[in-house]
């Protein structure tokens, strides 16, 4: 008796297309640099707050949470500043230079979709984003789950960075630059996007 394969379950492996035709028929990545039309902003709840910023800065390092870390990363890149979970906005009408800044929790990467939507939506206060820096929140491997949904909610952002666990920065206070070339990359990366007349 011959067995038929049930086509919802399984398909006979002479369907299967070959990994080269698979690649050659995905979309190409998604790149997001400016907000899209149609783009559904969050509930007022879940979009960060906006503030007028005294003084200037070449950066301005928004945390989508409390303890995202944004503090640190401020410090970490040459005039730049924090601004407390909210967007900038500036008294001399210009366009600020924002990285948001977020812990690899899933509190953490809920609230940079949220931040990343509102500013997709055209909800957030005019801005130039240069990404999103995803810091680890514990020692260790980051879970595979949050590994993933980091890399959803970095796809909506115009460039995406992982940082990992800084173990003296919780025995110390002084500020010192992490030897982790993840680090290395990422300052290097940001203070030229954040010095650059045009990106």
């Amino acid at each position: 008796m011959q067995q038929t394969l049930n086509p919802w379950v399984t398909r006979p492996t002479a369907d299967e297309p070959d990994v080269e035709t698979r690649a050659a028929a995905a979309p190409p990545a998604a790149i997001i640099s400016t907000p899209l039309r149609g783009m559904v902003e969050p509930d007022a709840a879940d979009r960060l707050a906006s503030r007028s910023m005294v003084g200037t800065a070449r950066l301005w390092v928004v945390g989508t949470h409390g303890g995202a870390g944004e503090s640190r990363i401020a410090d970490l890149i040459e005039s730049a500043r924090s601004t407390d979970h909210c967007w900038p906005v500036l008294s001399s009408g210009g366009k600020p230079r924002v990285l948001l800044v977020c812990r690899a929790d899933m509190r953490g990467l809920t609230t940079a979709r949220n931040a990343l939507t509102q500013w997709a939506s055209g909800a957030a206060p005019q801005n130039d984003l240069l990404g999103l820096a995803v810091l680890a929140d514990a020692p260790g491997k980051t879970p595979k789950a949050l590994r993933d949904f980091a890399a959803i909610v970095g796809g909506g952002a115009p460039r995406f960075w992982t940082l990992p666990w800084v173990d003296t920065w919780r025995h110390t206070d002084a500020m010192e630059l992490p030897v982790a070339r993840e680090y290395q990359r990422f300052i290097t990366d940001v203070a030229a996007l954040a010095t650059a007349t045009n990106h």
